[in-house]
């Protein structure tokens, strides 16, 4: 992790974000003004925002699938596609 060696003993994928980061913490006077470092090395160490993202999309496309699937359905059927109660 933060000991700059990688699973196979090379340099760990994360470490370039964590010498930034840490020597960030070292010269700053608040913990605040490193906030963009830590959520890069956050992020690189966990890929959480990749995850939304991708959670997102799949969700996405889903929704779409199923609007297609369900105005096929109404076109097939013939009904119309928005009915209205007067």
């Amino acid at each position: 992790m933060a000991s700059g060696w990688g699973i196979n003993g090379n340099k760990g994928r994360c470490y370039d974000f964590w010498l930034d980061f840490s020597s960030c913490m070292s010269r700053c006077r608040q913990p605040s003004d490193c906030g963009l470092l830590r959520e890069d090395y956050l992020e690189c160490l966990h890929h959480s925002k990749e995850f939304q993202r991708r959670n997102r999309i799949y969700k996405e496309e889903q929704r779409q699938i199923r609007a297609a699937a369900r105005k096929a359905k109404e076109e097939a059927e013939g009904a119309p596609a928005v009915c209205f109660h007067v």
